[in-house]
């Protein structure tokens, strides 16, 4: 598979190298291959861009960590382009300081997380939660990184 991932930094923010978010990516995709040639664009941005995003598309206020925008294009036009993903770089940091993460574990959850979504994942029905979840625990266990959910799933076993 020939895999592109266009990178495009507007974040004042320190981010990850383009060769870790590239293997992320490449990681999240090889869960589904059959694609002869993808391409990837992933944005990297601050918050006020992303608040900008979030309340467009989504209808909610602030910023969040990553949104994923699929391609969706006509299967006969035969185009490689998946689709693009946002994360913002300052959320990912807070996030990761407060859950008590390696900023490099979930910066690489946020890749994959996004790169799964434009596979057709999603996370709003328990059922479709559960198998999503389990697919990128998955993949970062494969990149050497601890499983993202261990400490959020036990602190609301303690609530």
């Amino acid at each position: 598979m020939s895999l592109t991932v266009d990178i495009q930094c507007a974040s004042v923010e320190p981010v990850p190298t383009e060769n870790d978010l590239r293997s992320w990516v490449a990681a999240a995709l090889a869960t589904r291959p059959g694609r002869d040639s993808t391409q990837v664009c992933v944005r990297l941005v601050d918050s006020a861009e992303m608040t900008t995003l979030n309340e467009t598309y989504r209808g909610k206020a602030g910023p969040t960590n990553v949104l994923s925008f699929p391609a969706d294009l006509p299967a006969e036009l035969e185009l490689p382009l998946l689709g693009d993903i946002v994360i913002c770089a300052p959320v990912v940091r807070m996030e990761a300081q407060d859950q008590h993460k390696r900023l490099d574990a979930h910066w690489a959850h946020m890749a994959v997380h996004g790169t799964l979504h434009l596979l057709g994942y999603d996370h709003i029905e328990d059922n479709e939660a559960q198998e999503m979840e389990a697919l990128e625990s998955a993949i970062l266990e494969k990149l050497n990184y601890p499983c993202p959910y261990q400490a959020t799933h036990q602190e609301n076993s303690l609530a």
